[in-house]
């Protein structure tokens, strides 16, 4: 809640439980930034002296606390006390944890239970298991987190990462001595030795049974990526796995039983596949499943789009069919009612800055309706959705364009029984006695800031409500920022995304200076005061100390062995 209790809420019956109060995180006892319930909500998981590693990792050292004894006990590895893990979570029934402790996987059965280690490769700096290494936690996964658990908890994925042959980057740190200290870090460049990756199976019950899931023959002697990895049932597994160019991506349908995996798609790209991480949303079966896959749209160009894919066997032939098409894109898919054969999704269709919830049949496709349009359509027009197991209920989280709210609702022929679960009434309060960015009308001469984009494929020109350094500047110095999305930002078709293919830090630079020149005609602008903010690297692809690292660069200027005058900066 917004006082930063724990409540436990009832949808059906409006009811709410208090189960953690605030005072046991800000107690001189605890001192807890991190804390985790229990499946069976007994437990509470504590983390605290948390030390931030990259931009997901974090050091933290743990305690359990029952929530009935008040009890709290130490979590540690065997013969190890005052222990700072890498990770710490429950799993996904009663009681079940599983940490990360020098690069090695422990898993427990319940809190009074042993731990019991089930890796051994571990290294530092080289062999990550069940945790990212730098590369993959910040530029293929995007979190620190590389393992799965399958939907009843009796077996765990996990990535095995070996840095062992990449090169290693030397950062200085500084700290309180005179010198700083140098620390190396496994980074691959364009070119480099890239880390292996290998996606393992274990059993949790009945021996600790492990198996290694293969990938696809035809990346079995080439490097690759493992960009997504997700359950379908408990037997069941579905993994994307992406070649080192990034053009070439192959889904497969993996058995933990007996370690197959059949292919059940392959997208090519004669430049570069986004959306690496998307997990598709299958049916119970798995024989029908759900992505987003560009298609040509009339006005020219191609958007993603909700694609509908069906294939029995390894041996028979796909069948691909759209559910919408149109100039915008579908930005997520939710999940798929087979009672209804209803299927849920995020769209830009009334502008690339907005996300609104849809519902499309998979029987008589194209026929869409907005579930969230009609809500609040002056006041939010930028949604996150979560629906529940049935899809009978959605948790819609309003994002902007105002202060977020977060509302609970029955889904039907349309979204109705609205309830508050938090409508940050406290935030409003508290604006109320700040300086807000606001129209200005007449004629005073601003300074300029313009934001570009920090990397492709991002979006800056969004409906999101945010407190940050812009919104300072324009509330309280007389500045004016202006956002840009230009060739190769998201979310507004694949022909201004893949404007960058081999010319990253020119068409994208022209674009800010094509903007800069347009707000000049402003009567308000000071021509004589603009600053352009960004991430200039990128521009330099080149960069000092040969760039950028390979997953980022090779996707944009492939390998350089081919490509070298790609890589080279021109003064």
């Amino acid at each position: 809640s917004w006082d930063g209790s724990v409540y436990k809420a009832n949808a059906q019956h409006n009811q709410t439980q208090l189960l953690l109060k605030n005072t046991t995180f800000v107690s001189a006892t605890f001192k807890a930034s991190q804390f985790a319930l229990s499946p069976d909500l007994n437990y509470v998981l504590l983390g605290y002296d948390v030390q931030q590693v990259f931009q997901h990792s974090f050091l933290a050292s743990y305690l359990i606390y029952n929530l009935h004894t008040r009890e709290v006990r130490e979590l540690n590895p065997p013969e190890v006390s005052d222990s700072v893990l890498q990770f710490a979570s429950w799993g996904v029934r009663d009681q079940q944890l599983v940490y990360i402790f020098e690069n090695n996987i422990y898993y427990q059965a319940d809190v009074q239970s042993s731990s019991w280690r089930l890796t051994s490769s571990g290294q530092e700096g080289a062999v990550f298991n069940g945790i990212s290494d730098w590369l993959y936690e910040e530029q293929v996964i995007h979190t620190q987190v590389a393992h799965w658990w399958s939907p009843d908890g009796s077996w765990l994925a996990y990535l095995s990462i070996n840095d062992s042959l990449v090169p290693t980057m030397l950062l200085p740190h500084f700290t309180e001595g005179r010198y700083p200290k140098g620390k190396k870090y496994p980074y691959p460049k364009m070119g480099q030795i890239n880390p292996t990756v290998k996606l393992y199976v274990i059993a949790l019950e009945g021996g600790a049974q492990t198996a290694q899931l293969r990938p696809p023959h035809s990346f079995e002697e080439r490097e690759h990526y493992i960009t997504m990895v997700t359950w379908l049932t408990r037997q069941q597994v579905a993994v994307r796995w992406v070649n080192r160019a990034q053009n070439t991506s192959i889904l497969t349908l993996c058995d933990v039983i007996t370690a197959h995996c059949v292919k059940k798609h392959v997208m090519t790209s004669e430049k570069w596949i986004d959306r690496q991480n998307e997990e598709p949303v299958f049916s119970k079966d798995g024989t029908v499943y759900f992505i987003t896959l560009p298609l040509k749209n009339s006005g020219g160009g191609a958007f993603n789009h909700i694609a509908m894919i069906t294939n029995q066997s390894e041996d028979q032939e796909v069948n691909v069919r759209h559910l919408t098409s149109g100039g915008w894109e579908v930005s997520q898919v939710l999940a798929f009612d087979e009672h209804t054969d209803s299927l849920y999704f995020l769209s830009t269709e009334d502008g690339s800055a907005q996300r609104q919830l849809y519902k499309v049949s998979t029987v008589s496709p194209f026929q869409r309706s907005c579930l969230s349009c009609s809500l609040s359509k002056v006041r939010c027009t930028h949604f996150h959705a979560r629906l529940s197991p049935r899809c009978q209920h959605v948790l819609l989280d309003c994002r902007g364009r105002e202060r977020p709210l977060c509302q609970y609702h029955t889904v039907a022929i349309k979204v109705t029984g609205l309830q508050n679960v938090e409508s940050n009434v406290v935030l409003a309060e508290a604006l109320q006695c700040r300086t807000l960015p606001k129209r200005n009308r007449g004629i005073v001469q601003c300074f300029l800031l313009l934001h570009s984009n920090s990397a492709p494929v991002e979006q800056l020109v969004s409906d999101r409500f945010l407190l940050d350094w812009d919104s300072v500047l324009v509330s309280s110095d007389n500045v004016v920022v202006a956002r840009l999305d230009g060739r190769g930002s998201g979310f507004q078709g694949q022909r201004v995304l893949h404007e960058l293919h081999q010319r990253l830090g020119t068409v994208d630079v022209q674009d800010q200076i094509a903007a800069v020149e347009y707000l000049f005609q402003l009567p308000y602008i000071d021509r004589n005061r603009v600053g352009v903010y960004g991430k200039v690297a990128l521009t330099f692809p080149g960069g000092a100390g040969g760039g950028l690292c390979s997953f980022f660069t090779e996707r944009y200027f492939g390998f350089p062995a081919k490509e070298e005058s790609q890589y080279q900066v021109h003064y």
